[in-house]
């Protein structure tokens, strides 16, 4: 409902950067600077500095940056109400996951919501939980599924299910004999670890770290983008991973790899986030309540009597 320039302001003051804003909005740069040129010939001002590769607000720009943030609040917000008082399942749904969650668990949750309410129109944007929280808190998301718990005041978060992470290598691998493997042993091989800002390497640092190992005494013999690519170097015999169990179902029942458990288990969360002061439209409602249902069905329950670790900083 809000007028797609003050949209797209909002996105270039929040970001300070109209190529960050672009990719945030899925809209070209020359289409944001359009967008923005017209905003300031209307108000007969400038809205931004430009100067040496940044960009700055101006007092004008300052000024409408908070207006715009109360106009597009309220706006969602009619909309939400509106539709919540037609009871109105339907309309575009924009959510953001995590790769391990975005590939391997909300497929199938997106496709059975879409086969029962098909005039739901979903979006999903795949990224590391830092960034699915920045789209969701600026409102260009609806909601997002991340790993580990909200680093936002501005975001509530709801537990959907919990995840094991576990040691995973090839069958013929020195640690695919044990039952279980204690931190001190990974020590002794070639390890293949997500990249920086990743979740699941935050969750396996703390993890690692309480357990009296720091990260860098492992043998790093290469870092990973996404967990096909982990797996596919694991495959080759490089090292050990340690993965979700979700990420390697397939993988362990055709026997190319095998999953260990670590003593002591490492489980973490997987959450939903969402504004916190907003009130939300019949579909993003009922997405949540699905997808909460559908994911504790979805993710392999931890073994019974596992103690859940503390390593739960926010993941990606």
């Amino acid at each position: 409902m809000a007028d797609r320039r003050l949209q797209v302001f909002h996105a270039v003051a929040k970001h300070l950067s109209f190529t960050r804003a672009a990719e945030a909005l899925c809209m070209t740069q020359p289409a944001v600077t359009f967008q923005i040129r017209q905003l300031e010939e209307q108000f007969s001002t400038r809205l931004f500095d430009r100067a040496h590769g940044r960009i700055a607000l101006t007092a004008a720009g300052a000024i409408a940056f908070e207006y715009a943030e109360r106009i597009l609040a309220l706006s969602a917000e009619m909309e939400a109400r509106l539709k919540a008082v037609s009871g109105q399942v339907a309309g575009p749904l924009l959510i953001g996951a995590s790769t391990t969650i975005a590939d391997f668990l909300l497929p199938r949750v997106l496709g059975e919501f879409k086969s029962r309410y098909p005039g739901v129109a979903p979006r999903l944007l795949v990224a590391n939980s830092d960034t699915v929280q920045d789209r969701v808190a600026e409102r260009s998301l609806d909601l997002g599924f991340i790993e580990g718990d909200t680093r936002l005041p501005a975001l509530a978060g709801e537990v959907c299910c919990e995840d094991e992470l576990q040691v995973v290598c090839t069958p013929s691998h020195p640690l695919a004999k044990h039952k279980t493997v204690a931190p001190r042993l990974l020590a002794e091989h070639a390890f293949v670890r997500r990249e920086p800002g990743s979740g699941t390497r935050q969750v396996v640092d703390h993890y690692l770290e309480k357990a009296g190992l720091a990260p860098e005494a492992l043998n790093v013999v290469m870092e990973a983008g996404s967990p096909e690519a982990l797996k596919g170097l694991v495959a080759t015999g490089l090292g050990f991973a340690i993965m979700s169990r979700a990420t390697v179902a397939k993988e362990v029942k055709l026997g190319q790899l095998v999953r260990i458990p670590l003593d002591p288990p490492l489980i973490r969360t997987l959450s939903v986030v969402y504004p916190r002061e907003r009130i939300h439209a019949a579909v993003v409602t009922r997405f949540i309540e699905f997808a909460r249902e559908h994911l504790r069905q979805e993710v392999p329950a931890p073994q019974a009597g596992a103690a859940r670790s503390s390593a739960q900083p926010v993941g990606r």
